[in-house]
């Protein structure tokens, strides 16, 4: 399992072989790279999941609302075991 942000796509970018994105992710713009999922196509206003850069997975908006969520509860920092 990876660790994958949410991000919606906001356009695809010109060149760079149609693999390029951009892509809101956390109210940020980000250029990913969407080549490792040919037999997809990206259109605005589409989820996807983000690992070093590349979309890993297509999603929906529950699916980007479940990784954020995952995100948020790693994130916390709540130890599981309280400290002597």
């Amino acid at each position: 399992m990876c660790l994958g942000i949410p991000g919606q796509v906001v356009r695809m970018l010109e060149g760079y072989g149609g693999q390029l994105a951009l892509v809101d992710v956390a109210g940020e713009h980000r250029k990913v790279n969407v080549g490792m999922l040919p037999e997809e196509t990206f259109n605005p206003g589409d989820w996807v999941i983000i690992h070093m850069g590349f979309v890993v997975e297509k999603t929906d908006k529950a699916g980007a609302d479940a990784a954020l969520s995952g995100l948020k509860m790693m994130g916390s920092g709540e130890d599981v075991e309280a400290s002597p």
